[in-house]
């Protein structure tokens, strides 16, 4: 009897330990089968050592060189018109015409009294020669003479002040006036702005007064065009700090043989230096910011192949999308430029062969 039972306890576990085994081989052929992952492809940059020229920044408005609005300085009619709005004209080219018919009509008359002035006078020259007529009677036709040829030129600069003409070279705006219209003293007739070449004012620190100089070379930047670069040099300091804020103001000249630049364009304003600064440069699509400061995730080699590591780093001024990195890499350390999200510390990565998309445009 106990044989036997001990028979069956032993065929049991026979039978358990057969399945148990089973189950245990096929559990390791199943992990054998499972492969490791394959470590994220990201995209490299190298740290870079650039020459950079430092600038002081500010805001301005551009300013026409000379601009006024063309005004009549006597009353009258407007008789005649030869200008469209916007073109060009040169100084001394005539705008506008008001009426002079009374005007030119009494310049006859006082032409007329002009002669008989004149005949008087020459005939009383040659009568105090020979001592004909007195002293004071030939001062008279002298003084009436003068009074003529005075009451002429008066009405002649009447008449060609109510011919408006342009003041210095330039553009004109939009026409203010029509044709019949009666001006008043001091209408105004069309804006003329000379914008060839034009100004920028901006306003500076004080404390940057000492690296300021005339003709020293500035760039700027407008909004209707924000792809271009427009230079410049300062022609024109004010003598005195502003004490309101502390700032001195700033005239600076650029050439706009374009004139695309007009009057009352808001502008970002670069002064720059003339040293230039080397620094430590990345695109920054490889830098990620947090609340906590900003880091990168550095590319090593050990045994295991290329792994990154995240490291804090300080940075600096961002220019065309590349950022200066004050402190925590060195020149030539390569840095992960795009796939950052799918990595942690001692991850192994594979390279793209393709740099990352925000550096391939401005590669040759």
């Amino acid at each position: 009897m106990i044989k036997r039972m001990l028979l069956v306890a032993i065929l049991t576990m026979l039978i358990f330990g057969g399945l148990f085994g089973w189950k245990f081989y096929q559990d390791r052929r199943a992990q054998d089968r499972v492969q490791a992952p394959t470590p994220p492809v990201v995209a490299v940059t190298e740290v870079r050592q650039e020459h950079w020229q430092p600038y002081l920044t500010s805001v301005g408005s551009l300013i026409a060189v000379a601009g006024v609005d063309v005004s009549n300085e006597l009353p009258g009619k407007v008789t005649a018109i030869h200008f469209e709005s916007g073109q060009p004209v040169r100084k001394g080219q005539l705008l506008i015409e008001l009426d002079t018919s009374t005007d030119e009509a009494e310049l006859k008359g006082l032409q007329a009294d002009e002669l008989l002035a004149q005949v008087q006078f020459e005939r009383s020259t040659q009568l105090i020669a020979r001592e004909f007529i007195s002293q004071s009677a030939y001062d008279l036709s002298r003084v009436q003479l003068a009074q003529a040829e005075s009451a002429v030129k008066t009405k002649l600069s009447v008449i060609a002040k109510k011919r408006i003409r342009a003041p210095f070279d330039g553009r004109l705006g939009i026409r203010l006036v029509d044709l019949g219209q009666y001006l008043t003293e001091g209408s105004a007739i069309v804006p003329l702005q000379s914008i060839d070449p034009i100004h920028v004012d901006f306003a500076l620190p004080e404390q940057h007064l000492a690296s300021l100089t005339i003709d020293q070379a500035l760039t700027l930047t407008v909004q209707a065009y924000p792809d271009k670069y427009f230079q410049g040099t300062i022609s024109a300091l004010n003598p005195a700090i502003d004490i309101g804020t502390r700032s001195i103001k700033v005239r600076a000249t650029l050439p706009n043989p374009e004139q695309i630049l007009r009057p009352g364009m808001f502008a970002d304003v670069q002064v720059l230096s003339s040293q230039q600064l080397e620094v430590l440069t990345l695109p920054d699509t490889a830098i990620t910011y947090n609340p906590y400061g900003e880091s990168v995730f550095v590319v090593e080699s050990d045994a295991r192949g290329l792994t990154v590591q995240r490291r804090q780093i300080e940075t600096g001024e961002n220019r065309q999308g590349r950022v200066q990195i004050i402190k925590g890499l060195q020149a030539g350390e390569h840095v992960v430029s795009a796939g950052q999200v799918k990595l942690r510390n001692d991850m192994q990565i594979l390279i793209d062969k393709q740099p990352a998309p925000s550096e391939r445009a401005s590669r040759p």
